[in-house]
């Protein structure tokens, strides 16, 4: 007797069975012994005899008969009638049992199992008539024609079946012949249909993707011809489709992308008789426009750079050092961007400029955006698309001018941006120049991100007074101080009087200016901290010389001191110089304005009258205040002299009156004037100062020191008053204009009344 465990399949009484030698080996090891019994055991789970247990079994049991065996080992065996496991035993792979017969039911009739066969193996065929493949149709049909029960079927189909091992141990188990057979239809029939809806849903997928391929290749067609014809005649191609072409092509992000697809399939339904189809267009003109794709990194060579902003700009070594220092942080961090610079200084000095040579050191595009008298919001976020002319913001609006999504972008005039109903334009800014949000900003016209990360901000302010303390916190101040005499002779002779003849197409050889006369200019014809008007008079004389050259009257022309007046065609501009002779009540204040620093002079007089205060000189409220101060300070520190203030009205005058002045650095002035009124004391006239005072008699700090000083030195003033706290912005001014001016630094209001002689 051979024991045969066996797993997932369906073995029923009276079928004739066909195995694989290859596979069933402990069939085969009865070759030449037909007639040998077989008990076939069922598996509760798949494993290999030298795993097995007895409680791996199921109780039940059949056997049968090996009928016949061929040469190549393949087995015919006849199953007989079920059994009991009495009992079970595995000792190394070897299976012993004991065992009972089993009876069945018999409540089916032959009659009736015949047909009930027949119906399934009719249905069966039919199933397999509808495959595509006739050779498999037809050995399929000899294979099911040799069944002779429904049992055979089942044993023959007990791997494709969808029912589990314990479902096909069930049919084994079942004690009545109509319920085994029930049983086995049921897993037939669910087989036929599995397959059913397997073919039905293939089908369905294979048409499906017939009409997927069919769309794809009449859409390679026709783009195919499209592009045929676009090349054929590049005039007329239509709108949609050179923007969807720019569209795939732009390298979008995916948000932009969606957009740009929604607003072109708006545009088509549209048409070009909407009047809504111009807007879209310059909507997807701008963005597809724009440059989406990150730009590489280019190295950095410090060396080049500092050669590049020595070349371009004379002086401003702190302003350079620091843009070097910008560079190398930048190459280490390997990011495009770093801290925001904030030049301030007065106009002229080279603040828009030197960011320009930025651009250039870094070999990257550069952009000016203007930001003078914006008080409109949307003027940096982009106006929304549902408004009447909407238009991007001008940061960018720089970007897609620029072509790149890397350049240097200077905003120019950052403290002259206004706010009004239309918003608050320092506050929009806020979001551009802050690195954690720019990274994702939104144009309110794109209305989709975009990333402002490796653009390179500078912005620049002639003062930081007008700024608002949020957005100057985004960046670092970096101070412009104006240019020296001699620093404004070296750019005129190194820069704008070769700029300037080139411009009016003069040669080098055909005019001659000595140095002489430019020194004069920048001396008599200018009064500015900067070089914007030093050359606008070079210009005016290059223009005058040009004159000259074209009408033949001189073949070479050489200008001199002398010769000024006539080629700039105007007179000398008055600057304010020391006073010739001192007097009590008059002191020599230092001022700061937009065009640099100028020497004021203050004037203190007692009148008759009642004790009034009169302030002239288009003085602001500030300095009104100031006025009051000084006021005070003198009374308490002269109690003697109350009488005098009490008799009389003391006049503050500030020359010149039709110029109105304003700020915080008048108050030491102003007090030692009307000290030196009450005592009757003079002043020297080689002395000026500059600070705020408090009533407490301590000289605040005060700003704008380097272009105050170079006033000093331009009128001839020998020694000058600061703040103590002001010592470090020494460091600011130029050499030269240190040497040539005593500077006393000062932290009491005594402090000056004593080293002017006034106590």
């Amino acid at each position: 007797m051979i024991i045969v465990p066996y797993y997932n399949i369906v073995i029923v009484p009276e079928i004739n069975l066909y195995f694989d030698g290859k596979y069933f080996h402990e069939v085969t090891k009865a070759i030449g012994e037909q007639g040998q019994t077989v008990v076939f055991l069922t598996l509760k789970e798949d494993k290999t005899r030298e795993d097995m247990r007895p409680d791996d079994f199921y109780p039940i049991g059949i056997t049968g008969m090996i009928e016949a065996v061929d040469k190549e080992g393949n087995v015919k065996i006849r199953t007989g009638s079920r059994v009991n496991i009495d009992s079970i035993d595995v000792v190394d792979g070897t299976i012993e049992v004991t065992l009972s017969k089993r009876q069945d039911i018999e409540d089916l009739n032959t009659e009736e199992a015949a047909k009930r066969f027949d119906n399934a193996r009719t249905a069966f065929l039919q199933s397999i008539q509808n495959t595509q493949n006739m050779q498999f149709s037809l050995l399929a049909h000899n294979y099911i024609q040799q069944w002779d029960s429904l049992g055979e079927m089942t044993a023959a189909m007990s791997y494709q079946l969808t029912i589990s091992n314990e479902e096909k141990y069930q049919i084994l188990a079942a004690d009545t012949l109509s319920e085994r057979t029930e049983r086995m239809e049921q897993a037939i029939y669910q087989y036929l249909e599995a397959e059913k809806i397997k073919k039905e849903a293939a089908a369905a997928q294979q048409s499906q993707n017939e009409k997927v391929y069919r769309e794809q290749a009449i859409k390679k067609q026709i783009e195919f011809l499209q592009n045929e014809l676009d090349e054929l005649h590049p005039e007329n191609i239509s709108d949609v489709r050179k923007f969807e072409k720019k569209i795939e092509e732009s390298g979008m992000n995916e948000t932009a992308h969606a957009e740009a697809i929604k607003v072109l399939n708006r545009m088509k339904q549209e048409g070009q008789d909407s009047h809504e189809y111009g807007m879209l267009y310059d909507y997807l003109d701008f963005v597809t426009t724009l440059s989406w794709k990150k730009e590489e990194m280019q190295p950095v060579n410090l060396k080049e750079a500092r050669k590049i902003l020595d070349a371009d700009h004379f002086g401003l070594e702190k302003v350079k050092r620091r843009i070097v220092q910008q560079l190398a942080v930048m190459t280490l961090n390997q990011k495009q961007s770093g801290s925001i610079l904030l030049f301030v200084g007065a106009p002229g000095t080279g603040k828009t400029s030197i960011g320009q040579s930025i651009a250039k050191a870094l070999g990257r595009e550069y952009v000016r955006v203007s930001l003078g008298g914006i008080r409109d919001e949307a003027e940096i976020r982009g106006h929304r698309r549902t408004y009447v002319g909407a238009m991007p913001g001008r940061i960018m609006e720089g970007i897609k001018r620029s072509g790149v999504s890397n350049p240097v972008v200077v905003l120019d005039e950052v403290d002259k941006l206004a706010k009004d109903y239309g918003g608050d334009p320092s506050s929009a800014l806020l979001e551009v120049l802050d690195p954690e949000q720019n990274s994702t900003f939104t144009d309110h016209y794109m209305n989709v991100p975009y990333d402002l990360s490796d653009v390179l901000f500078v912005c620049t302010a002639n003062t930081t007074d007008t700024i608002q303390e949020p957005l100057l916190n985004r960046m670092e101040v970096i101070q412009f101080p104006g240019y020296t005499a001699s620093e404004k002779f070296q750019i005129a002779k190194r820069h704008l009087l070769p700029r300037a003849m080139e411009e009016m197409g003069i040669h080098q050889e055909k005019l001659q200016v000595s140095d002489a006369a430019l020194r004069t200019i920048i001396s008599d014809y200018t009064m500015e901290a900067g070089v914007r008007g030093l050359k606008k008079r070079l210009d005016t004389l290059c223009r005058t010389a040009a004159v000259r050259l074209v009408e033949g009257n001189s073949r070479r022309i050489s200008v001199t001191p002398g010769q000024l007046q006539k080629y700039l065609d105007m007179k000398p501009l008055l600057h304010d110089h020391m006073l010739e002779q001192k007097q009590p009540g008059v002191v020599t204040g230092l001022a700061w304005t937009q065009a640099g620093g100028e020497i004021l002079f203050i004037e203190a007089l007692f009148t008759k009258g009642k004790g009034n205060i009169i302030i002239t000189g288009q003085l602001g409220d500030v300095m009104k205040e100031s006025v009051q101060i000084a006021v005070s300070l003198a009374k308490s520190r002269f109690p003697e002299k109350a009488e005098l203030f009490e008799k009389n009205d003391l006049h503050i005058h500030v020359p010149s009156g039709a110029v109105p002045k304003d700020g915080p650095s008048a108050g030491i002035t102003l007090t030692t004037a009307i000290v030196s009124l009450v005592t009757g004391k003079a002043v020297s006239s080689e002395i000026a100062m500059t600070g705020e005072v408090s009533l407490r008699g301590c000289v605040m700090p005060i700003g704008g020191l380097p272009e105050k000083l170079m006033a000093a030195v331009r009128a001839g003033i020998k020694t000058v008053f600061i703040p103590v706290e002001n010592e470090n912005d020494l460091d600011e001014v130029p050499l030269e204009v240190k040497k040539s001016l005593e500077i006393i630094s000062v932290h009491k209001v005594s402090e000056v009344l004593e080293k002017t002689g006034l106590c």
